[in-house]
This record gives structure tokens, C-alpha cells and sequence, in this order.
């Protein structure tokens, strides 16, 4: 059973969750990794999130960087964006991100940031072991 789901919008996204990943066992943390995307199988999403015992997500997305947010939708669970540099520099993954509506919270870290989003998990899990 994972402690983290990580999930990528797309497989371009590779490179930002093996930073994730390697923090994540450096801490010895339990992770699954999928790449399924928000908008071209948004029912493969529903049923991964819906059926995942992880305790906290790791969204990676850019672009439009909708992923993070529609994983929020569907779970009371601590979700952790990360948006992707591409278009804008990560500008507009940034702010998709971060500018979630109320009662959807997304917490973000910096673009291409996957070391934080894992150190931020961490740290989530350890809160939820005492």
C-alpha cells in the first residue's frame, strides 16, 4: 500500500516525478507512480483516485495544469500541485494551480519543483503519525 500517489498529466512529465521519487525513498516513503491525464482519460483518473489507499497525491501537470484540481475534486486527501515548465516558463501552470476556487484546496510548490512537493508530503505524513 503506497503512502503517495504521484501522478502525471503526461509521460513529458517524467522527469519532474523522479525528483519526487527519489526523495520520497530516500525517506523510505511508499509510492505509487501513474501517468493518467485530466482530460483525455478523466474515467481512469476517477477510478484511480476513488480506489487508491494513498493518504497523500502529488499532481504534476502543465499547461493548463487542470490534473491537481480535478484530483481535489474527488478526494478529502492533502493534494499537492506541481506545475511544469513549457509555455510561459510554468507561468500558466503556476497559476492554474494556485488559483483553485474555494472548498478545492491545492496546495503548490515552485515550477518544476518535484524535491518540494515529496519533502511536503513528508512532512504531511509525519503530521498524521502522531
Amino acid at each position: 500500500m503506497a503512502d503517495v500517489a504521484i501522478i502525471c498529466g503526461s509521460a513529458s512529465d517524467s522527469a519532474v516525478a523522479e525528483k519526487a521519487k527519489a526523495i520520497l525513498e530516500y525517506f523510505r516513503v511508499s509510492y505509487d507512480y501513474q501517468v493518467i491525464s485530466a482530460h483525455r482519460d478523466p474515467d481512469k483518473l476517477d477510478a484511480y483516485v476513488k480506489g487508491s489507499p494513498a493518504k497523500i497525491y502529488i499532481a504534476i501537470a502543465g499547461l493548463s495544469a487542470a490534473l491537481p484540481g480535478v484530483i481535489a475534486s474527488k478526494t478529502e486527501k492533502p493534494v499537492i500541485g506541481v506545475p511544469v515548465s513549457g509555455t510561459l516558463n510554468g507561468l500558466d501552470s503556476l497559476l492554474s494551480i494556485v488559483q483553485m476556487p474555494k472548498s478545492v484546496p491545492v496546495a503548490c510548490v515552485g515550477i518544476d519543483n518535484g524535491e518540494n512537493a515529496a519533502y511536503l508530503a513528508v512532512r504531511v505524513l509525519n503530521l498524521l503519525k502522531k
